[in-house]
């Protein structure tokens, strides 16, 4: 429940505790259920005055609120558990301490205690959803990794990392998430997958694309050179008179995929000099006289 609770009760801020019990009463007659079935709309309004009450009715959770120390959910407003998570301890449902049982007193006196258990049973919903960031390693989101982490009320999980997960990939934690009230289910735990950047590699999709750098010994006489792919090292074969720029295709060994086929890794060979003249090598191309036809810049009409 994100929403003010003095707001969605539509009391001050210096209300009295009889003030935001009379505002919930109200709010309940209205809404509740019972009274308006098969109306989401009213039923949302419903767990939101309740949650709101459940909050303000316990004095040192108001406190809380108040100072800012927590959200209207009950969740802890510093940051806690996963990395840009923050998430505190919540309520069962968004209720406060003690709360359930001040509003099934409350509902007992607007319908009935003869039929208390039967509101109790209405009145059952699911436990709300708490969001995560989890930052992961480039590689570790291609080649798939489990992280051990400590959940906002200290709780250890251990989280699968499927191979090929890209950023802003959602994981669901089933059950895991603040617990229901009047015997409703728990909530689940989603955290949203953060992957960093790589200082080689550049996926898109299901490619990978790396720069090599090559020598212009190498591109002029080709040969085997050692090439790092996500999955480890491999060696490339380069075709004789390699030109910078030239792109190479390794089958398999971009992105894996849960159907079994991995994509492809694109590498784009790129001539690199010494960072110093070496005279051997200026002295070499002072002796080379090209062939008159030859214009590598023939294709931009220069």
């Amino acid at each position: 429940m994100a929403n003010d609770p003095y707001k969605v009760l539509g009391v001050a801020k210096t209300a009295s505790k009889d003030e935001i019990r009379k505002a919930y009463r109200k709010l309940a007659k209205k809404y509740h259920p019972d009274i308006r079935p098969d109306d989401e709309k009213a039923e949302t309004r419903f767990k939101e005055a309740s949650a709101a009450f459940a909050l303000l009715n316990n004095e040192e959770e108001r406190a809380r609120f108040d100072r800012g120390e927590i959200d209207a959910s009950g969740n802890t407003t510093g940051p806690q558990g996963f990395p840009g998570g923050g998430q505190g301890h919540g309520f069962p449902g968004g209720f406060a301490p003690g709360g359930y049982e001040d509003i099934s007193d409350i509902l007992s006196d607007l319908f009935g205690s003869q039929s208390r258990g039967a509101r109790r049973q209405s009145f059952a919903f699911r436990g709300d959803d708490v969001r995560y960031t989890l930052q992961v390693a480039f590689l570790e989101a291609i080649n798939g990794t489990s992280k051990q982490v400590k959940m906002g009320d200290g709780k250890q999980l251990k989280i699968s990392i499927p191979p090929g997960t890209k950023d802003g990939d959602l994981l669901r934690l089933r059950g895991q998430g603040h617990p229901g009230a009047g015997g409703g289910p728990p909530g689940d735990a989603i955290v949203a997958i953060k992957v960093s950047a790589h200082s080689n590699f550049k996926r898109e999709g299901s490619v990978i694309r790396l720069d090599l750098p090559i020598t212009l010994k190498e591109a002029v006489d080709g040969g085997k050179v050692s090439t790092p792919t996500p999955g480890g090292g491999v060696t490339l074969t380069l075709p004789p008179n390699t030109s910078s720029g030239k792109v190479l295709r390794l089958k398999g060994k971009g992105v894996p995929s849960g159907k079994g086929k991995a994509g492809d890794m694109l590498v784009r060979l790129m001539i690199v000099l010494p960072d110093e003249i070496d005279p051997a090598l200026k002295k070499c191309l002072a002796e080379w006289q090209p062939k008159k036809d030859y214009n590598p810049r023939k294709n931009l009409g220069v």
